[in-house]
């Protein structure tokens, strides 16, 4: 068994720890084919990933001994506990130096990453030149690091680490369910779907605020119920309670946003993970939780389609009740941004739109233009997407009135029902 067993998804970063370590582990059958032991490595990324966890687990494979540095020191003894510790290292033989929260050893930013402590550090990194010690280091950011200390020589493997997604997150959310007692209805893909693009730290505290809503109901097992609660709570922030605002107000955000919904899961089928008429930190309406799409993979007319989806809402309420919505500019911007980026950025219309440092007035106000023009064209092909499927449109509304959320698995059903 290896000690990365205990690292839960992340397979590709595991397999490149696990070959580095085995070159720390054994450097002799390396150097018969006169491969040289890397300096060191860094792993980077947001707080609640794991970095931590994957430094002690490559160190328990290496067998060699630590030392650890952490910024528990004032500035100048920092720099001297540096210098001792890497003394230490070097005496010991082989041995491994963890930096832990490097980016943490000094308060600069990224103008001036010439800090004594990252001074200290390069020194330090190039006195074991000739010795058998491995410096690992993590960090949230690398901005403030200067680039002579991430060059070839010192840390020569620089790994991001990102937020656990797909096949890593339910993974990682089976593991977290598994350390508590669950029901076998909780659906860890839903969950891990509504938490797409939180840490690992963060998909725990959810499955532990879920046992916490267990318990004090006085159950032994763990809900989707409760999982669906954690997630509205810790999450999106939403009320524990909902006010009582009348049925025609409620029945107003459901149809916004089921707007929003149907638009969506009829553009591209798949694509809500939730839509719920509860409050989102502090909105005066309800949300919608997407699945998201790396900003470099969006085509042209994925971001086309996201204009829709934003158009949802206002073109439910005028389908539906025929009026103007009101209450949608926070909607609007987001649509008016999307296009933009199609317009301008993309040349979408033509390069006749493209703006740039000389841009004239003319240019700037023509560009406007087109942006409001084709915000028109969508929204009318919106409106007609939704009256062309009024009844997925009114049983989305009427199933939010009655739960208050609903998951991908509740759309696909209310789908299911009208196909057939």
């Amino acid at each position: 068994m290896s000690s990365f067993d205990k690292v839960i998804g992340y397979e590709d970063i595991k397999a490149e720890l696990i070959r580095i370590c085995d070159v720390v582990k054994n450097p002799e059958k390396y150097a018969r084919l006169g491969v040289k032991m890397p300096r060191g490595i860094m792993l980077w990324g947001e707080p609640g990933l794991g970095k931590s966890l994957m430094a002690q687990c490559f160190i328990e494979e290496s067998g060699c001994k630590p030392f650890v540095i952490r910024k528990d020191k004032p500035d100048g003894e920092l720099v001297n506990g540096l210098r001792d510790v890497f003394e230490k290292a070097k005496a010991q033989g082989r041995a491994i130096v963890f930096l832990d929260d490097l980016d943490k050893f000094a308060n600069e930013d990224n103008q001036h990453p010439d800090a004594e402590e990252y001074v200290a550090v390069q020194a330090c990194i190039d006195s074991c030149k000739d010795s058998d010690v491995f410096v690992f280091a993590t960090a949230n950011d690398t901005c403030c690091l200067p680039e002579s200390l991430l060059r070839s020589g010192r840390f020569g493997k620089v790994i991001e680490l990102k937020c656990p997604k797909g096949e890593d997150a339910v993974k990682v959310m089976k593991y977290y369910l598994f350390q508590k007692k669950s029901m076998e209805e909780v659906d860890a893909a839903a969950i891990a779907g509504i938490l797409e693009g939180r840490s690992c730290a963060d998909l725990e505290m959810v499955v532990n605020e879920a046992g916490i809503y267990a318990v004090f109901d006085g159950r032994d097992t763990i809900t989707q119920q409760d999982m669906l609660r954690a997630c509205m709570r810790l999450v999106f922030e939403g009320p524990e309670h909902i006010a009582d605002e009348g049925v025609e107000y409620s029945k107003n955000i459901a149809v916004h946003e089921a707007g929003h919904a149907v638009v969506s899961e009829l553009l591209s089928p798949g694509s809500v993970n939730l839509v719920s008429i509860r409050r989102y930190a502090g909105s005066i309406g309800g949300f919608v939780s997407y699945h998201n799409t790396n900003e470099y993979a969006k085509t042209a007319g994925a971001l086309e389609q996201e204009a829709m989806r934003g158009l949802g809402g206002k073109a439910a309420i005028e389908v539906v009740y025929g009026q103007v919505c009101v209450g949608s500019s926070d909607d609007m911007n987001g649509v008016f941004q999307v296009v933009d980026k199609l317009v301008d950025d993309n040349t979408a219309c033509g390069f006749e739109t493209f703006t740039y440092s000389c841009s004239s007035e003319w240019l700037l106000a023509n560009r406007n233009q087109v942006i409001a023009k084709e915000v028109n064209r969508y929204y009318k092909q919106t409106k007609r997407i939704l009256a062309e499927n009024r009844e997925f449109l009114d049983k989305m509304a009427a199933a939010l009135m009655e739960k208050k959320t609903l998951l991908q698995k509740d759309i696909r059903e209310i789908r299911a029902t009208i196909m057939n």
